[in-house]
């Protein structure tokens, strides 16, 4: 019984290891397996689904194709559940439980007797939590996604959630639709299993981590429904069972030059926000330190070459016909870390080393030389008003607002913006700035995406303003939207010093973001701010959260839980 992998992995302790195995085959015996499947390396599946979590509703399906691929390779599947977060039924926030998934991923990885192990997940926080707790736990391990569902239709017209979801429901606020309508309408926005239609956070982070080389390639747009997603499951897992034995660890993998690969390819997709955030949570796990200003300097020679809805008009569909990911890195390819060492074992210069003919049918990826847009999604602001940066996704914003000085309109919190945003006696013109501040990570709490928040009942017909927030905004959102300010307002940040009336200057091409505003009068507000603190939980999760959760800037994970290396000089990092 002198083995160095399957069930003598990781034995119980009870003083005696040649007992502990025994004991443990027994139990396994009592699950019906034979001493041939005892005998086989064990490749933990990790299984997201969950009835409050719509995304992952394919994923029984899924992985019994995932285990299918893992027999067919000669390993012993044995699937596990972790915590599920499905984005739009979680209160606060998704945001707010993606540090505690990735604990209970990391702890169970760690615990269990596996060899490898294959993360499954799909919904926004999900393939997030399921890396950084992967990386944390150091065993080879393999992503796949829950894959994007398929587009719905109204009249006529293709929907997709969740950009058309808020395209339909800016018009139903501004009484262009009536109740009927936008009835019709949320009846199909949503018509399959799988993750939003578009680019939003769930497809970005698809995507970077198949840029990444933790997915196989091609696995990121796969629709959910289509017989490919199940095929790409069966040979994940027959992967899952090469990686035994090897050092394909998530660090061998998800390296820096890994990171700037991904980093390029969240510019030229048009990603969602949300991936700076958490590709800094992820790099963190690992001791590699990723900051805005790395994003910012890929911003300029990284062109958006995805049409996909909220920057252009296309769906995830659409982008899986045009050929995906492996099209847009064989595009990116002269911009590329090519020895990134990718979850197959080659290089990716080995993976794109193909005959490679650019698909000139579609309209959905663009040539590197024709891009979409000519610069990248995302930039950088800094200034008074953002010390440690800020983020704006400009595809997605309306070109005229990107350079503008406006007045303030502040609202003090979410219940704030939700009690006065529709008020008929509200201050406000379409020239003002809005903002909202304590909605980031401790003020919100949980850092919610509210950051796209709806323009003011009484100017109707205006369909964007500025607005600023130290919240997030979803990926699937259209907007001049200023986020993440950073440090938020609840800990201080001068976001908090914002007053109705001030006035706010917003330059994206020259990456500032400044208050304007004497000094002097921003210390006697510092100094009457500084006599008002955050309640503080009393005990549980919430105390656990507020005690420990990092900036927007540092990736808002846990202090405790980033590589020793950044936690030797970060502190909390707020």
């Amino acid at each position: 019984m002198n083995r160095t992998q399957g069930f003598a992995n990781r034995l119980t302790q009870y003083s005696d290891n040649a007992f502990s195995l025994y004991l443990r085959r027994s139990f396994a015996r009592s699950m019906g397996f034979s001493d041939t499947a005892l005998d086989k390396p064990i490749i933990g599946i990790v299984n997201t689904y969950s009835e409050l979590n719509n995304c992952h509703r394919g994923f029984r399906e899924l992985a019994e194709a995932i285990k299918r691929g893992v027999w067919q390779a000669g390993g012993l599947p044995l699937e596990f559940p972790t915590i599920s977060l499905g984005e739009v039924f979680l209160s606060p926030t998704s945001m707010m439980m993606r540090n505690l998934m990735s604990m209970d991923a990391e702890v169970m990885i760690k615990a269990q007797p596996l060899d490898a192990v294959v993360l499954m997940g799909g919904c926004d926080k999900t393939l997030p939590a399921l890396l950084m707790g992967a990386a944390s736990a150091g065993i080879p391990a393999i992503a796949i996604a829950a894959g994007p569902m398929l587009t719905g239709s109204y009249q006529g017209e293709r929907l997709g959630a969740c950009t058309d979801c808020r395209r339909y429901w800016g018009a139903y606020r501004r009484g262009e639709i009536d109740d009927a309508t936008i009835h019709d309408v949320e009846n199909n926005l949503a018509v399959t299993s799988g993750t939003c239609a578009v680019m939003g956070t769930a497809s970005t982070m698809a995507c970077l981590i198949e840029a990444l080389g933790m997915m196989l390639p091609g696995g990121a747009s796969i629709p959910a429904v289509h017989a490919e997603r199940l095929r790409h499951g069966e040979e994940t897992g027959r992967q899952a069972v090469a990686l035994v034995g090897s050092d394909l660890t998530p660090d061998k993998i998800m390296t820096p030059g890994a990171f700037a690969n991904a980093l390029r390819v969240l510019q030229a997709i048009g990603g969602s926000t949300n991936g700076i955030i958490h590709l800094t949570a992820i790099a963190g796990r690992l001791g590699i330190r990723l900051d805005l200003d790395q994003l910012d300097a890929v911003s300029e020679d990284t062109p958006v070459l995805v049409n996909l809805k909220p920057s252009g008009s296309a769906y995830m569909e659409d982008f899986y016909r045009a050929g995906g990911m492996p099209v847009v890195l064989q595009e990116l390819k002269p911009l590329l870390d090519l020895n990134a060492v990718t979850i197959t074992g080659q290089t990716l210069g080995q993976i794109l080393d193909v005959p490679y003919s650019f698909p000139q049918w579609q309209d959905v990826i663009r040539p590197l030389n024709q891009p979409y847009k000519a610069t990248g999604a995302q930039v950088v602001l800094r200034g008074n008003l953002a010390p440690d940066g800020a983020v704006i996704k400009r595809s997605a914003a309306s070109p005229a607002l990107l350079q503008k000085t406006g007045r303030a309109v502040v609202f003090t919190s979410l219940a704030d913006l939700a009690a006065r945003i529709d008020s008929p006696d509200l201050d406000v013109t379409p020239d003002d700035i809005l903002v909202l501040q304590n909605a980031g990570p401790i003020g919100g709490p949980g850092m919610p995406e509210a950051g796209s928040f709806p323009i003011p009942a009484r100017l109707s017909g205006v369909k964007d303003m500025v607005r600023i927030s130290d919240a997030r905004m979803s990926g699937t959102a259209f907007g001049t939207i200023i986020l993440h300010v950073s440090p938020e307002a609840a800990v201080g940040g001068p976001l908090g010093l914002v007053r109705d009336g001030d006035l706010i200057e917003v330059d994206v091409a020259g990456r500032r973001l400044s208050l304007l505003v004497d000094d002097d009068v921003l210390a006697a507000r510092r100094a009457e701010a500084a006599q008002q603190q955050p309640a503080s939980p009393a005990r549980g999760y919430e105390w656990l959260y507020q005690q420990h959760i990092q900036g927007a800037h540092l990736g808002c994970d846990f202090d405790f839980l980033r590589h020793q290396d950044l936690i030797d000089h970060e502190g909390k990092g707020q």
